[in-house]
Order: structure tokens, then sequence, then C-alpha cells
């Protein structure tokens, strides 16, 4: 997922920080599913962002700073709108239906079954379709970029991390600088030590990943901030994020 892109284009019908916010929510959902690393994602805080879209959509622009999701969406049903149906009565239920379930799902369940894995598909899938939508509506971008967008979008994201107990295995073949990347997204922005590193990268030499995060710290693509430990730059994190969108499809 184009993240620039993504941002550049939903900024053409939007402010821009609700236009970033969205992107980059999105692509932190999207990033969860792929790498099965929850709650690193803020699903409540997307729909938030898609209050105040819709909300800039009916007020030329203005928007609250922290709405009222909940009574904001309920009361699009019941009142009259500027906003074509696909936003206020399709998007507006489904973002409803979201953040219900982020805020309604967080009791015990019964069973092995962890269904905070499903509810995130979910999440993304109904994302997904918002996204679109408001892409849709996108000014000043060519038809080719727009389509382009939309079906980046709708792309289902693939699974580039299996967690096996303790260990995480990057299922991709990559080299062993894109593989560290993948591991160290997965705990982004939580520090981890070299030697969980290693023990995950055990089928690479322990002296190649050693050296290869020498060379990304080098690089400023991660930082130390104890002895021992290392943990991806904003930087890293964004060579990281395109690494993994070019391997999850």
């Amino acid at each position: 997922m184009d993240l620039v892109a993504l941002e550049a284009a939903l900024a053409t019908t939007l402010p821009q920080p609700v236009a970033a916010d969205l992107a980059a929510q999105f692509v932190d959902i999207r990033r969860d599913v792929a790498t099965r690393t929850l709650g690193r994602a803020a699903p409540g805080k997307f729909v938030e962002s898609v209050v105040q879209a819709l909300q800039a959509f009916e007020n030329q622009g203005q928007y609250d700073a922290s709405p009222n999701v909940d009574a904001y969406l309920s009361g699009l049903d019941s009142r009259s709108s500027t906003l074509p149906d696909g936003l206020r009565i399709c998007a507006a239920r489904l973002a409803r239906g979201m953040y219900a379930l982020r805020s309604k799902r967080n009791i015990v369940h019964k069973g092995d079954l962890d269904p905070s894995v499903y509810d995130l598909q979910l999440l993304y899938a109904g994302a997904q379709w918002i996204v679109a939508e408001l892409l849709a509506l996108a000014r000043g971008i060519s038809g080719e970029e727009a389509s382009r967008l939309v079906a980046d979008v709708q792309l289902p994201a693939g699974q580039l991390v299996e967690a096996l107990g303790d260990r995480r295995i990057v299922q991709a073949e990559l080299s062993v600088r894109d593989e560290a990347l993948i591991l160290l997204m997965t705990s982004y922005p939580d520090p981890v030590s070299t030697a969980d590193v290693v023990r995950d990268m055990d089928r690479r030499s322990a002296g190649s990943v050693s050296n290869r995060l020498g060379r990304l710290w080098k690089d400023k693509l991660l930082h130390r901030p104890a002895k021992g430990q290392v943990v991806l730059t904003e930087r890293g994190m964004r060579t990281a994020v395109e690494v993994a969108r070019a391997h999850q499809e």
C-alpha cells in the first residue's frame, strides 16, 4: 500500500490532518493483519477519523477534534444530510459496527480460538470498503491513479510472520536485512533484544544477523536504546512497511 499516494488522494477532498490519519491508521490495520501483531493498530481511532471525514464533508471542511463517534453515526440515519447515501448510510453503519466491535469485545471468551484475529480481519475488510468509498470522491488525480489506489486498498493482507510459541518466523523469502526489518516491525515501537532477533532468525548464521543489525544501525534504520536492545527508527519503520508491502501480496 502506497501510504504517501493514499494520503495525497484522500487530501484532495478532506482536510490534510484527517487524510493523514486515515491513511496511516489504515496501513497500521493492514500491517497488523499481515503480521498477526494484534493491538498495534487502533481501529477505534480509524473510525474516529472516518467521523471527522464525514463531518468535514458536511461542514465545508470543519470537524470536531474529539467527536462523539456513536452519537454522530447513529444520528445520520434520522436527519437530513448533504452526504451521499454511500457515506451517510452505508459507510456510517459500517463504521458504527466497527466501533462497537472494538469497544464491546474486550471480554473473556470461551474456547481456544482467539477471536481478536478474526475481529481484526473483519475490521480490515470494513476499513477497505470505507477507504475505497472515500477514494471514489478524490479529485485532481487521474482515473488510472484512482483505480490503482482502490485496487491496492482492496488487496488482501498476506501473513508474513507466523508466531509459534515464543518464536516469530518470517515466511517470505527475504534477504537477511529485510527479514530483520520485518521482525522488528512486528514489535515496533517496543525495543527487542538482539538475542531474540538472532534466535528468531536461527536459520541464518548468528554472525550474519549481527552484522546486518550493525549495518541497519549505521544506516539509521534502527536505534539501540540500551545495551543488547534494538528498535526501528521511524525511517526504519517506513522502510519495513515498504518491504512488507512488496512481499505480502
